[in-house]
């Protein structure tokens, strides 16, 4: 155990506060119309700044008091921590009251900064934690003058922290956008315009004449005849719309051949496993815009003869059409496929990259191709009426290579991001690490050591739990609205919040918070006051002075 700074002792954290254990209601109580007492059951319900899908329940099993830690003891958030409510707490949820000695948000953070401790400790018994993992832990606690130090420093440096993670995090978007824009650049014929006046291209329509038209399987549905124009390189038949010159809106059948896939059945275990590559959504979403070298699933030889797949030749082009729709890649060998999958294998006339990064530039505009609303499919007589903006071949090469050499210096961008955001992630830890070990802040002699604190603690009343017997089920307990706001203005800034702001921080239907609000705002010695800030241009509400 580290050495503490002077003042600072380290406590169990059943000594410095109370633990609640949750109890679930029937679920026919439960419901989301503000009818009973509000009710929590995991951290979904908080978004980090406050309480949504909210929850209650008309039969309320233990009611915790305001004021609490709500931590996650099961399922897959074990150890998250949010600042809780006046509620009733499911099973998954155990809800810690720090003495009211202690300063609420420097235990919020203490706590969430322990967890992974809390968890490692429970050791075996995880993915559970029980009400002694948490009371028994050892938390170093300051001087309560020092915690509030520590809060307000924190919170200074976790404003400036989060703004340089939301600037970063807002540049994956634009890189993004800007390899759509890119691709789809190469498609108007803007990338190689240059290319283009510097030499003496063979027209497409010469490409055409001396390349054959690849031999298609037989049956299956007839092309459509609709025209759907698309965004990028690719279109249901030929749009007509002006291209490049040089360039034609061709078939995708004239110069690829275009097969689909198939799944061997899972009742046969002895056709998986083989040494033939089974190309799945997993590995399409994994290898989106690149090359497929290895496959989550394999076949054998036993699984092609009893199936349709088909062993397709290295260089195949693919489209998942169903489930998730647009994911495009390039088999690196031969491959088969599973019946998600539109294939194309390319004739000399059609270089296989060119055609990956046209179906790449539909973006998810390519969904357009399709028909569904909660499950979108692209069908194969819109498949078979897809039109390609083929250039002539020695530029599609050239096309290839500007658009990957580009998108190599944008991944290093998005790279750098990444590792950015690593970097600030890691100094968050740093700062958190210091903030609670004594390191963050400058230790005041004259602070009330901790140690004080803790004979004062020892000596304060413990808040009951709230406890509806199994036989008064029907009788419901409600939250009172003025005692929620009271007891949460406590927690307000010192110049006040706007009603919107106390609206998400209580569960309560929106007329009840209002009303209550009314009231307290209202009578010869009203609890709230309102204020106008000048500096925001609005109005805010605030603890009415003593």
């Amino acid at each position: 155990m580290n050495a503490l700074p002077p003042g600072w002792v380290y406590v169990k954290l059943g000594d410095i506060g109370t633990l609640y254990a949750g109890q679930s209601p029937s679920a026919d109580t439960v419901n989301e119309e503000g009818r009973g007492t509000p009710y929590v059951t995991g951290p979904e319900q908080w978004d980090g700044r406050a309480f949504h899908k909210p929850k209650w329940t008309t039969d309320p099993r233990k009611v915790v008091p305001g004021g609490c830690i709500f931590i996650t003891v099961k399922g897959g958030g074990v150890g998250k921590t949010f600042p809780g409510i006046e509620a009733a707490i499911g099973r998954d949820i155990q809800a810690y009251r720090p003495s009211a000695a202690l300063d609420f948000q420097f235990m919020l953070r203490t706590i969430a900064y322990r967890a992974s401790e809390i968890i490692e400790h429970a050791q075996g018994d995880i993915p559970g934690l029980s009400k002694h993992h948490i009371e028994d832990h050892l938390a170093a606690i300051p001087p309560v003058a020092e915690q509030r130090r520590i809060v307000a420093r924190l919170e200074d440096m976790s404003a400036r922290i989060d703004m340089s993670r939301d600037e970063l995090r807002s540049v994956a978007p634009l890189v993004d956008q800007y390899r759509l824009n890119l691709i789809r650049s190469a498609f108007r014929g803007e990338l190689t315009a240059d290319f283009r006046a510097e030499r003496t291209l063979e027209p497409v329509a010469d490409l055409l004449a001396r390349v054959m038209a690849p031999e298609q399987a037989r049956g299956g549905r007839p092309p459509t005849n609709e025209i759907i124009a698309g965004t990028g390189g690719i279109s249901v038949n030929s749009p007509g719309t002006p291209l490049t010159p040089g360039w034609d809106w061709v078939p995708l059948l004239r110069v690829a051949r275009q097969e689909t896939g198939h799944t061997p059945s899972r009742s046969h275990p002895e056709w998986w496993n083989g040494d033939v590559p089974w190309v799945g959504i997993p590995d399409a979403n994994r290898h989106h815009g690149a090359v497929i070298n290895k496959t989550v699933q394999t076949i054998n030889e036993a699984g092609l003869a009893n199936s349709a797949a088909r062993l397709l030749p290295a260089g195949t082009v693919v489209l998942s059409r169903t489930a998730s729709v647009g994911y495009v890649a390039i088999m690196g060998r031969e491959m088969a496929t599973s019946q998600d999958f539109v294939t194309w294998s390319c004739s000399e006339a059609l270089d296989p990259r060119y055609l990956m990064y046209a179906l790449l530039s539909e973006g998810d505009d390519i969904r357009e191709f399709g028909r569904g609303t909660t499950h979108t499919t692209i069908y194969f007589p819109e498949i078979r009426a897809f039109n390609i903006k083929l250039a002539p071949l020695e530029e599609q090469r050239e096309i290839v290579r500007r658009i990957e050499e580009a998108l190599a210096k944008v991944d290093r961008v998005a790279e750098n991001v990444e590792r950015s955001l690593r970097l600030v992630n890691r100094a968050e830890q740093r700062i958190l690490a210091k903030a609670f070990s004594g390191q963050l802040v400058e230790h005041d002699p004259t602070d009330e050591p901790a140690g004080e604190l803790l004979e004062r603690i020892r000596k304060m009343p413990i808040v009951p739990l709230a406890v509806v017997p199994k036989r008064q089920k029907a009788k419901t307990v409600k939250t009172d609205p003025k005692h929620a706001l009271l007891a949460d203005s406590a927690e307000w800034p010192e110049k006040g919040l706007p009603f919107e702001a106390i609206a998400k921080r209580v569960v309560l239907p929106y007329n009840a918070v209002r009303d209550a609000l009314f009231e307290l705002l209202g009578g010869a010695s009203p609890s709230l006051e309102q204020v106008f800030d000048k500096q925001e241009g609005r109005m805010l509400l605030r603890r009415a002075a003593p």
